[in-house]
């Protein structure tokens, strides 16, 4: 299933107009996940894609000219105990009023965009539309569990010329993913592409940033690599991060060390949520500049993470005709438990601690 455009039939909208935000649930058209089964592929083409368009939403706009947009991206997880429960979505909820706020459009409220994601997820389940929690994913560490993945989004109203957006809509949908990654090799590549450059947008979740990363990423698979890496604009020697992911890389020192976050760099709540971990572990962790030499001098284990990726390990890492390949190919002892870690708390196999989950069903 990977990502894929399967829009679940129960989405959100709001609009701001007039100084508020004015906004509500929608049921799309659809059938029983059951009936929809049994659709041939260009019937059940046909009714997702009815689900994808809205009548009085503008084509041409600040958004569709200039990707004057911004996202978030979480997951509500299928749990053990039968239920389904958002991973940190009040965090998801900071950030994307921050987003908004660095394009100077009128920001969401936190907590109508956490009630929203929770009560889109409890109407889908109502409907049917929802996964089930198979034991066999603990064999695999969740690593190809399937989960709903949550993407609100801001949409501009109609307009052209280069202008900012002052009265957006907010949109939530909601789609079934399970991996990220597709299967086999696990290396990756550092691209000649430059993701973001100070006083730029890279710390904002902006649509406009991931064209690059989609440009960047079809390189790498085009090369024979899982994902790539960015080096920073302009020394062209500090890693940065991955397409859409931030990464780690744990030294021969003990030393855990990920990029120091700045206006170059998205602050993943992921990301956040290993360094936390990692730290109640007694692991040094360190936000820093790390150089492409220290990696392949000093590194032992990489991996990246995201709501997608998750704690995804890294292999190999080739620049310049050069490669580094960590822990002889195989999944190291501390990615693999913080993978573990993460993956248990968010499909409740282990106690959430931290208050982390949401429950919606």
């Amino acid at each position: 299933m990977a990502f894929g455009l399967h829009s679940y039939p129960a989405v959100y909208r709001s609009k701001f107009d007039n100084g508020v935000w004015t906004g509500g649930f929608e049921e799309k058209p659809h059938k029983t996940p059951e009936e929809e089964a049994k659709l041939s592929e260009a019937e059940l083409e046909k009714l997702e894609n009815s689900r994808n368009f809205y009548d009085d939403m503008p084509l041409v706009g600040y958004t569709t000219q200039y990707g004057m947009s911004c996202f978030e991206g979480l997951k509500a997880l299928p749990q053990k105990d039968g239920g389904i429960a958002l991973f940190r979505p009040d965090q998801n909820a900071k950030r994307f009023y921050k987003s908004m706020k660095g394009l100077y459009m009128p920001p969401f409220p936190e907590e109508e965009f956490v009630s929203a994601c929770v009560e889109i997820v409890k109407r889908n389940a109502a409907l049917g539309f929802k996964p089930v929690y198979k034991k066999e994913w603990e064999q695999d560490s969740f690593m190809t569990a399937d989960s709903i993945y949550i993407r609100p989004f801001s949409y501009s109203e109609g307009g052209v010329g280069v202008a900012l957006s002052k009265k957006p809509w907010v949109v939530i949908i909601t789609t079934p993913v399970s991996a990220y990654f597709s299967d086999g090799t696990s290396g990756a590549v550092i691209t000649g592409r430059i993701r973001a450059a100070p006083k730029g947008t890279g710390w904002i979740k902006a649509a406009s940033n991931y064209t690059i990363s989609a440009l960047a990423k079809h390189e790498a698979a085009e090369a024979g690599y899982m994902e790539c890496i960015y080096l920073d604009a302009v020394h062209r020697k500090y890693v940065e991060e991955g397409s859409s992911c931030n990464v780690f890389f744990y030294l021969k020192s003990g030393e855990l060390v990920t990029p120091e976050l700045g206006d170059t760099i998205l602050p993943g709540i992921t990301r956040a949520s290993i360094i936390e971990l990692a730290r109640d572990k007694n692991v040094t962790v360190s936000e820093r500049k790390i150089s492409i030499d220290e990696v392949f001098s000093e590194a032992k284990e990489c991996f990246v993470s995201g709501t997608a990726a998750g704690a995804t390990p890294i292999e190999s890492l080739t620049y310049e005709g050069k490669t580094v390949v960590f822990n002889d190919r195989k999944t190291g002892g501390l990615t693999a438990d913080i993978r573990d870690t993460i993956k248990g708390i968010q499909y409740g196999t282990l106690p959430d601690k931290k208050g982390w989950m949401v429950k919606a069903v």
